[in-house]
């Protein structure tokens, strides 16, 4: 396994990316900020002993003038830092765009600033990054699949002025691109597009919030699909939850209805656990996970990968509730009662043990935070 360096670690593209790292097992990777960029012996410095660097730092918003000195900026700062080391990088990975050079202040500045880095003797990779999509995306800002999410997620619909066709990557297999990753786990490092115009991006994404209001589920047939209802189902964590189930009653007994699955897909599988047991403490980088306590009390913990902030929710089968494991928090189930807890799991892919898109983490770990930038 390499070791990294990432610049724009706290942005979107970024956190991606060390969600990535921490799913694959290999080291955290070093965090140049803003800052470090500035002195060269300093970025030198951090730089030892680094295999790859990956630069996805970048100014995508404001004044023309602002976004095109900014980039070729964060460029000419990085490359300077590289030729002040003693033992620089095999690999400089850039985070570029497909609208580098098109005429644009942004993208003659991507364009500029690839050049730059392409300089620096460091053997260069240049990745055209089409628009990225996925969960935790800033809405009005990352791409118009947050924005419309969050508008979903307050009871918003998506206004369409101008229809075009978008070309959207998820940014896990952009990640997987930039990081080099094998192959073999839910991300796809050949970054297969969704080729989708905006108004029918509006209208699936919104069909799928519809039928997700009252927790049913709606038809997922590719990965695209998954992929756009996670990111939308990111939106609405924590607000959303926990979702009461609707019990039914009669003089046999009670029934709840616990999923609703459109299309069909998934598994389903119960478990009981003793008083004072926990399972999960993982992740699921692309798996649609839900819990449902039918009988006994339970707390369900969750934190987002690289966050610090726990969740809690204390829950029990004498009012039943759904929980949907959002993507890329890790999260477990607590027997708190005294006797035995009975938990209903439901999962929209049939267990593969060869790609389970399971990943160890514990939900009480101490992690250090990177804060989230407009980087890119």
């Amino acid at each position: 396994m390499l070791k990294l360096a990432v610049t724009g670690a706290g942005g979107f593209l970024g956190w991606h990316v060390r969600v990535l790292l921490r799913a694959m097992g290999w080291p955290q990777p070093v965090v140049l900020g803003r800052g470090d960029l500035t002195d060269p012996g300093v970025l030198a410095a951090k730089l030892a002993g680094v295999d790859r660097v990956l630069h996805l730092a970048g100014v995508n918003r404001g004044e023309p003038a602002d976004v095109a000195a900014g980039n070729v900026q964060l460029a000419a700062q990085l490359a300077d830092g590289l030729k002040h080391c003693a033992d620089p990088p095999a690999r400089l990975v850039y985070a570029n765009s497909v609208q580098a050079g098109n005429g644009t202040p942004y993208g003659d500045a991507k364009a500029e600033a690839a050049r730059v880095l392409a300089d620096t003797g460091v053997g260069f990779d240049d990745v055209l990054l089409p628009n990225l999509y996925g969960e935790h995306g800033r809405p009005y800002y990352n791409s118009a699949v947050a924005t419309f999410c969050r508008l979903l997620a307050e009871g918003g619909r998506p206004e369409v002025h101008a229809d075009r066709e978008l070309s959207l990557v998820h940014v896990t297999d952009a990640a997987a691109r930039l990081v080099g990753v094998p192959a073999g786990g839910s991300w796809d490092q050949a970054m297969p597009a969704l080729r989708i115009g905006v108004q029918a991006l509006a209208d699936r994404l919104t069909d799928m919030a519809v039928t997700y209001r009252t927790g049913e589920i709606p038809s997922l047939p590719d990965r695209h699909d998954v992929r756009l209802f996670n990111t939308y189902r990111s939106h609405c964590f924590p607000a959303h939850y926990p979702l009461a189930l609707p019990r039914r009653a009669d003089d046999r007994g009670e029934l709840v209805e616990t999923v609703k699955a459109h299309g069909g897909a998934g598994q389903t599988f119960c478990s009981t656990t003793h008083p004072g047991i926990t399972r999960g403490e993982h992740f699921h980088l692309a798996k649609v996970e839900r819990f449902v306590v039918l009988r006994g009390s339970a707390e369900i913990s969750l934190r987002r990968v690289d966050d610090a902030e726990v969740l809690r929710f204390p829950v029990s089968g004498d009012e039943p509730v759904l929980i949907d494991m959002p993507t890329m928090w890790a999260h477990k189930l607590v027997n708190t009662g005294s006797d035995e807890l009975v938990t209903m799991f439901w999962t929209n892919e049939l267990f593969d043990p060869d790609r389970p898109d399971t990943w160890p983490e514990p939900v009480e770990a101490a992690v250090r935070a990177v804060p989230m930038t407009a980087s890119a």
